[in-house]
Formats: structure tokens, C-alpha cells, sequence
């Protein structure tokens, strides 16, 4: 990061601490991207930009987080042209997304929290629920890959999950601690059911023994969110963009989170070097805000 940037931006621009910080932290998510393509920002084309915007966009970041990430680099590049650095701006064709463009809601800790707070432990599928939220937001998964969870793709010894994804394409997930103990806490209740022949390997089941719906994974999360007095509009996929912006606006990188989610590279052309687990479960570990809390 060029100090020279930040003192512009607290001197010349008079930006407040907080702004200048937010400046900074925006910028170095490009900066990252950039890096893992071994591209100096001042050789940045607006195309690369632009495919920059678009994988932000695609992880679902919400909006307005995605409108202050433009600003600060169109100020960014307007720092670099006003000090020579760059003779054209590839930013000038660079737009901000509508705001009004609609999203699913992305979910607070605070409100992920009054969920978790929400569950009735004392049920029969009380751990089973809890199970099922923690997974969703410590892992980011997609709810079809919630409901087809195996036990046998379950590594609680190495704390990772294979999930099978869009086209049937696998992925190794990392998995947090507190989910692996909800899910432990789940299989006790889960080994007191009378289990349908052919879901014995399925993890999340009904009471009567039967693998988990899509629509029943909404009930559940719709319930929750009722009880939790949370007045916005909450899927299973919410917990997932959740869990994309609070990665991202903790500074995660981007590539990692595109490979937990499981996406394809927008940019089809490029090669990208290869991220094993255990950098994964480094990203969730380091800036997944569950993990910063302990």
C-alpha cells in the first residue's frame, strides 16, 4: 500500500481516519487480486478491473459495500494520474451497481447470533437445527449441498467436508469447530431415529428418518428468523452471501473465497494457482468473524 496514497488521502482530500481506513482496506482487496496475477497496479487495464468488479459482484457482495469499493479505486487511479504515475485512467468507464438493484438481505453477527439464540436446544432436532445454521454460515454452502451432506464425506479428524456442488463437481470445505460440535451433539439424537432405507449415509434427517428437503431447510430458517424478531427477508442462501461480505470486508482474499464458495473463475481465459485446504481453513480461521470473536 503506497503511503503516499493515504497521506493524499488525510491532507489533500481531508478525509476523515475512518474514510481513509475504509479507502484502505477496499484498495487492498484490488491489490490482492492483482497480486495472485502478477499484475503492478499501475499496469492495471480497465478490463482488468472491470473482471474484478464482476468476481465481488459474484460472491453476492451486496450493492452499496460494492458502489464504496468503485469510489475507492476511481480515487485510487486519480491519484496515480494526478501524480504522473499512469497517463490515462482505466477507471473512467468503471460504474458503480445500482443501488436499488435487489439482493438477499446480508445478515449482521449480531443477527446471526439471535438466531443461534433462537434455537431450543431441548428438542429432538434442536442440535440438528443448530447444526444445520452453523453449517451454512461457517462454510457458506449452498442449501442442495446442505441437504445432500454425507457422513462418510465428513473428516472430523482433519475438520473438512466434501461437498458435491453445481454439476456435480466436488470441493473440500473446511468445517469450524463449533459446527463439528453441533454436529457430533446432532448425530446422538440422530442415531435415536428409525432411519428410512437408503438415507442411512444423509446427515440431516427428519423425525421420521428421511433425508432433509430444500423446503424444509427454508421452514427452518424462516422460523428461526421469525423468533428472532429479525424483520428482513432470510433464505438458507442469505447465510451464504453472509458469509461471502464478512469474509471479504475483514480483508480475506478473494480467490479464497471464490474457492470455498465453489465458484467457476469469471475470467475463463485465466490460470490461477492452485489453493489447498489448509490456506482455506487459514482464510475461515484468520477472518471469518465467528473465529475472530474466540
Amino acid at each position: 500500500m503506497d503511503t503516499n496514497y493515504l497521506l493524499y488521502l488525510k491532507f489533500e482530500k481531508s478525509l476523515a481516519d475512518n474514510t481513509v481506513m475504509a479507502y484502505e482496506q477496499d484498495l487492498q482487496k484490488l491489490l490482492d487480486y492483482l497480486a495472485d496475477k502478477h499484475i503492478a497496479p499501475e499496469k492495471a487495464t480497465y478490463e482488468i478491473l472491470r473482471d474484478f468488479l464482476i468476481e465481488i459482484a459474484n460472491i453476492g457482495i451486496h450493492p452499496r459495500s460494492q458502489a464504496r469499493i468503485v469510489s475507492g479505486i476511481k480515487s485510487f487511479y486519480y491519484f496515480l494520474l494526478y501524480k504522473n504515475i499512469i497517463s490515462e485512467d482505466p477507471t473512467e468507464l468503471l460504474e458503480s451497481p445500482k443501488i436499488g438493484l435487489h439482493l438477499p438481505d446480508v445478515l449482521s453477527l449480531e443477527e446471526i447470533n439471535r438466531i443461534v439464540a433462537a434455537i431450543n436446544l431441548q428438542k429432538p432436532e434442536g442440535h440438528r437445527n443448530r447444526a444445520i445454521i452453523e453449517t451454512l454460515y461457517g462454510s457458506g454452502l449452498r442449501v442442495s449441498e446442505l441437504v445432500n451432506l454425507k457422513i462418510s464425506n465428513i473428516y472430523k479428524k482433519q475438520k473438512y467436508m466434501l461437498v458435491e456442488g453445481k454439476g456435480s463437481k466436488q470441493r473440500l470445505v473446511p468445517l469450524s469447530s463449533q459446527s463439528l460440535k453441533q454436529i457430533k451433539l446432532w448425530m446422538i439424537d440422530r442415531n435415536l431415529l428409525q432411519i428410512k432405507k437408503g438415507d442411512e449415509d444423509f446427515l440431516f434427517l427428519n423425525r421420521r428418518g428421511s433425508h432433509l428437503n430444500r423446503a424444509m431447510i427454508f421452514h427452518i430458517v424462516k422460523t428461526l428468523t421469525a423468533l428472532a424478531g429479525i424483520n428482513k427477508t432470510v433464505s438458507p442462501h442469505t447465510f451464504r452471501h453472509s458469509f461471502a461480505t464478512h469474509l471479504l470486508e475483514n480483508g480475506a482474499n478473494l480467490r479464497a473465497i471464490q474457492q470455498l464458495l465453489g465458484h467457476e473463475s469469471i475470467t475463463t481465459t485465466e490460470l490461477y494457482t492452485h489453493i489447498d485446504i489448509s490456506f482455506l481453513r487459514e482464510t475461515i480461521d484468520k477472518y471469518h468473524p465467528l473465529s475472530k470473536k474466540k
